[in-house]
């Protein structure tokens, strides 16, 4: 049997692809290598020609995309010499860069909105040792805050803002092209500050690049860090398609919305740190960006759950809400392969969950420990 290596993390697998060096010191949990699942039921209901992917990415180990940023950011900033990181968040990147710091042996700072926080985040955050400040604000303005303090204090900012975060979650696009021995035609993501589909892209660039001039030249916001990892041609990239909440969905209004809302609390931001980047994204993919109601979004949700068997929080189930809906108007075409990027587990946020559950008539049977009584509630639901 031939010998494999045991899988480290995306930092060691793409080192060559990386900013990082033979004696950086990594801080690492194993995170990348996310299943890409092709969707059996959903697809074969819609009646279309189509091939959906999900990307899972809230096996990550703290269960969101956000890890794959972290790891570099955190990586980083301890090589840097740095005692201690900052973040705002709406839960996940406060999760992520509380597990990161322990590892990492540092203290983390993270400011949260007051209320419209997942308790499933909240509680990663303080259990891996998080100082947790808790504003009378949204996150823009916890944005604000640490930006601002990042200039008084001796803190690491490890939000979106800081260019390794993007190096590290471009990697999902390595992943996905290396699975695929392709790039899909469609990659649609939930847009909350924009981070992510600026990421990709940037992957998807240098994974199409022929040669380090032409990963540089196709990637507009790099800054720097872009490495060549080799491919075919510079056109092989797909439509990059960002859905955001319609409460809280500033690239539909054209401007920055001061007090968004959504159930989609991940994506609950009205002032996207990555602004113009994403701009570019849209413009230079040939995609578009484009809003669901909530309600679509829990329906997504639990369309995934109950006919894949794929749990997801909601702010992820956007990516396959918005892309249903453009496949069955047409806009996404016939024979196109899609892939939607679910950004964190449904563990997240197992209260709506169970709302949504109970709503859609999910219940718990309560019987007597008795056969019959089982029996009887088996029998009473099956089709």
């Amino acid at each position: 049997m031939p010998f494999r290596p045991r899988y480290t993390g995306l930092i060691d697998k793409y080192r060559d692809r990386l900013p990082v060096h033979d004696d950086t010191r990594v801080i690492g949990l194993g995170e990348g290598n996310t299943p890409l699942i092709r969707l059996n039921n959903i697809p074969a209901e819609l009646g279309r020609d189509v091939d959906i992917y999900v990307k899972y990415e809230g096996l990550n180990p703290t269960g969101s995309f956000k890890d794959r940023g972290m790891t570099m950011a955190v990586t980083q900033a301890v090589n840097e010499g740095s005692k201690a990181i900052i973040c705002a968040s709406t839960g996940n990147t406060s999760a992520s860069a509380a597990a990161y710091a322990a590892r990492a042996g540092i203290t983390p700072f993270v400011i949260i909105p007051d209320g419209k926080i997942a308790m499933g985040k909240m509680a990663q955050a303080m259990i891996e040792g998080a100082v947790v400040i808790q504003i009378q604000g949204n996150f823009d303005e916890g944005m604000r805050l640490v930006k601002e303090v990042a200039n008084e204090a001796p803190v690491t900012i490890v939000n979106s803002i800081n260019p390794y975060r993007l190096q590290g979650q471009k990697t999902a696009a390595f992943e996905i092209v290396e699975e695929l021995e392709r790039a899909p035609d469609y990659h649609c993501l939930p847009v909350g500050n924009a981070g992510n589909i600026t990421a990709h892209w940037i992957g998807y660039s240098e994974m199409a690049a022929s040669s380090p001039k032409d990963a540089t030249d196709a990637c507009s916001f790099c800054q720097g860090h872009c490495k060549f990892a080799g491919g075919a041609s510079v056109g092989n990239r797909p439509k990059m398609v960002g859905y955001q909440a319609a409460g809280s969905a500033p690239f539909l209004r054209g401007a920055y919305v001061d007090d968004p809302d959504t159930v989609a609390t991940a994506i609950r931001i009205g002032h996207p740190q990555s602004w113009d980047m994403a701009w570019t994204v849209s413009q230079e993919s040939g995609g578009w960006f484009d809003e669901c109601a909530d309600a679509e979004i829990l329906d997504a949700q639990s369309l995934l759950a109950r006919r894949e068997g794929i749990f997801c929080e909601p702010a992820s189930a956007a990516s396959l809400a918005g892309a249903l809906r453009d496949i069955q108007n047409g806009r996404i075409e016939d024979g196109s392969t899609i892939v939607c990027t679910l950004t964190g587990h449904g563990l997240k946020d197992p209260d709506t969950a169970i709302q949504q559950a109970e709503e859609r008539g999910g219940r718990m049977h309560r019987v007597p420990a008795e056969l019959g009584a089982v029996k009887e509630a088996i029998l009473g639901n099956l089709d």
